[in-house]
């Protein structure tokens, strides 16, 4: 292929300026970043000035603020305002950093696999939300963020400093918990099959011990969702769900929605699973993909979607599934692409345990498509350094590109 050909300099050049020449347009785009503000970004903004008087908030305003989303990146915002008296401009230029930073992350062709980061890259941009949520005062790019930051130290076994960005992530927005806790699954169930064969809870015992790092750092980021909670008194400020529109799976402690779940996978397969396909395969093994592993996916899915049909969403993905005129058909089609999913991402590794956290919290959120770009950047990083099958042995031993 013709990026093979290209030497790496020339290649880094070349992406970098088409990296500066895209957010140089997204930028003039959406006049200077200056444009009037729109949706929530309204609300947002009233709620970071509740945070401009001070550079550190009361308890008392972190207890009580009206807004859905852990306080972090309204602290941040208000900071920017207290500082500059121009916060909005200033927390949408820090979104727009850093992501224009996690692009360069994933797809600059600093390793010998040039080509696969510079389609990583580009199967990222494909996202609708990505430079959208770049360019407006949202939290999910700084959230997003630090998920990626933890997610890059952790591979370096880097796993304190990693931890500390997951504590970051989850002071950011509550759903970040899922990658503390899929790698702390991921690391302290891969210690114990190694220890399988031997029949031994002694040997099991040793294997968690040895790797407790591993382990026990994710394990206690992922802990400090509590301290939110018993500050909160619940998932969210209680004024929140006055102040916000909510959903009552929110509303609820023990309330879940299936329905999320699957709309969630159906939206990785649509941006994930079909854009790796085209940009990194276009060939079909229909032999491999005719197993009873599958048949026997596709119809747990068949019975999940027919009792959860996810009907109410917001996003791109249900607006194209509208289009189609039968009901019936529209179901199938959020049927094939969470049965994309769930085939995609079947082998015991890190990237399967990314997908099971993060759909399973899905039980407790609206489904929206923009809830998938933390995993989404997180996959796509994956892909970029050839690590979405990455096996304990790999981790453990730092056989990563640096």
């Amino acid at each position: 292929m013709l990026l093979n050909r290209i030497s790496k300099t020339t290649l880094l050049v070349l992406f970098c300026f088409g990296l500066v020449a895209l957010y140089f347009a997204l930028f003039l785009f959406y006049d200077g970043l200056r444009f009037p503000m729109i949706w929530d970004e309204e609300d947002f903004w009233e709620t970071t000035l509740l945070f401009s008087d001070r550079l550190i908030p009361s308890v008392e305003l972190l207890r009580d603020y009206g807004e859905l989303n852990t306080p972090l990146p309204f602290i941040i915002f208000g900071a920017f305002e207290y500082i500059t008296q121009d916060g909005l401009f200033a927390g949408r230029f820090l979104n727009f950093s850093l992501s224009a930073g996690l692009t360069f992350a994933i797809g600059a062709p600093l390793s010998g696999k040039r080509k696969q980061s510079v389609l990583a890259a580009c199967g990222l941009l494909l996202f609708p939300y990505y430079l959208w949520l770049s360019s407006h005062f949202y939290t999910d790019i700084l959230a997003t963020f630090f998920v990626f930051a933890g997610i890059w130290l952790y591979l370096r076994n880097q796993h304190i400093f990693a931890s500390l960005c997951f504590v970051l992530a989850i002071a950011s927005r509550q759903f970040m918990l899922a990658f503390p806790v899929a790698i702390a699954a991921y690391e302290g169930l891969s210690a114990l099959m190694v220890a399988l064969p031997s029949h031994s809870l002694k040997a099991g015992g040793q294997a968690l011990w040895r790797t407790r790092v591993r382990w026990l750092a994710p394990a206690l980021a992922a802990l400090t969702i509590l301290g939110w909670i018993w500050l909160f008194g619940g998932l969210a400020p209680e004024s929140s769900f006055e102040v916000r529109p909510a959903p009552t799976v929110q509303t609820r402690t023990w309330a879940i929605a299936i329905d999320s779940s699957l709309y969630f996978l159906a939206c990785i397969g649509l941006y994930f699973v079909i854009p790796e396909w085209v940009l990194f395969h276009r060939n079909l093994n229909w032999r491999s993909l005719l197993t009873l592993k599958n048949s026997v996916i596709a119809l747990s899915l068949l019975v999940l979607f027919v009792a959860f049909p996810p009907t109410v969403a917001h996003g791109l993905l249900i607006n194209l599934v509208k289009v189609v005129p039968i009901p019936l058909f529209r179901g199938v089609v959020l049927l094939g692409l969470a049965v994309l999913a769930c085939t995609r991402f079947l082998r015991f590794n890190l990237a399967f345990w990314f997908v099971l956290v993060n759909s399973a919290l899905m039980l407790k959120a609206f489904p929206w498509d923009k809830y998938a770009l933390p995993l989404l950047v997180v996959l796509w990083y994956l892909k970029a350094i050839d690590a979405v099958e990455l096996n304990p042995q790999q981790t453990h031993t730092n056989q990563l590109e640096p």
